[in-house]
């Protein structure tokens, strides 16, 4: 597996990233244990996770997996949705951050998180709070770096702005919902991102499974599977032109000999911008599968093909720039 830096910073991650929502939830604790352990003898040093993943269930698994090869390990988690019933037990203000970052430290069981993002914005909290309260916890020692999820390009610059005024820690990566079927980021995010020197590590690369060929167009998503689980999800998706995506990755992943899969996440992996896609998995072998990525990329005739079906359709104001920059 090969390195690529985290933004503008000196660390270095693997060029895929171990997401831990299914650890406790699809995925038992052997399982889970197995499942990083392969994911670090195959080269991966970055594992993502979250407190609100089956509410900390994840990260209590998540910390005891990875006990054995921690300092080798770049850690993620994240904070902002509920956690409690209280009326700070969510959210992005001082008293949340605080006592979300040390209950996750004792879940994690570890006195330090390499990569500590807020999970949202939060309209409710000034941003220069949040920060402050970041930056804190960056000088004692328990977070490393900081970084932001489902953020907007102006969210992201108006951050950045404000630690750069106030003197405060950066955030230095950005987690962004990122596929051939939900591309919206290249209009903001993609740009802020790299203007900003950001690392971007996409969640769902694979749609919530829905590019790996598995749905069909005439029949609902089966009981067991995550889509039948997220109804509005699969309402997104389940549209002819979204199906024809799924259908050009599905050749392309024939003429090759390999699984969509790997052809949707090549995709995600080597988009300008893009440092580590979040994989998950609920057993090795699926896990397995989504490593069969690595070592390979697609030839310039194939990612033209997925760019000419994939397209993002242009509104204003993008439409106009587009055409006056043609």
């Amino acid at each position: 597996m090969e390195y690529r830096k985290l933004g503008r910073t000196g660390l270095m991650v693997s060029e895929l990233c171990l997401g831990t929502m299914t650890f406790g939830n699809e995925a038992d604790e052997q399982t889970s244990k197995r499942v990083t352990d392969r994911f670090v003898e195959a080269g991966g040093n970055f594992v993502d996770t979250a407190n609100v993943y089956s509410r900390g269930i994840s990260e209590e698994i998540t910390g005891r997996v990875i006990r054995d090869y921690r300092e080798d390990v770049v850690l993620a988690t994240k904070f902002r949705f509920p956690m409690g019933d209280g009326p700070n037990d969510s959210g992005a203000s001082r008293k949340h951050i605080i006592s979300a970052c040390e209950a996750s430290l004792r879940r994690l069981d570890t006195d330090y998180i390499d990569l500590y993002q807020i999970h949202c914005w939060d309209d409710s909290t000034p941003i220069e709070e949040t920060l402050s309260a970041l930056d804190d916890l960056v000088r004692a020692g328990k977070v490393r770096y900081i970084g932001c999820s489902n953020f907007t390009g102006w969210q992201i610059e108006r951050s950045v702005r404000v630690s750069e005024r106030e003197g405060l820690a950066r955030f230095d990566c950005v987690q962004p919902q990122y596929s051939l079927v939900v591309r919206d980021i290249e209009h903001e995010v993609l740009p802020a991102s790299r203007e900003e020197g950001l690392g971007v590590i996409p969640w769902s690369p694979l749609a919530g499974g829905f590019l790996t060929g598995k749905y069909s167009r005439e029949d609902a998503p089966p009981e067991n599977t995550r889509m039948a689980s997220w109804g509005d999800t699969w309402k997104r998706h389940a549209t002819p032109e979204k199906f024809d995506i799924v259908d050009r990755v599905c050749e392309i992943a024939n003429s090759r000999g390999k699984e969509p899969a790997q052809i949707a996440l090549s995709w995600v992996k080597d988009r300008p911008g893009v440092t580590s896609p979040i994989l998950g998995a609920r057993n090795v072998e699926q896990l397995d599968k989504n490593l069969g990525v690595i070592g390979w990329s697609l030839e310039k005739r194939e990612l033209d093909s997925l760019e000419e079906i994939s397209a993002l359709s242009y509104a204003y104001p993008y439409d106009m720039i587009a055409r006056a920059n043609a």
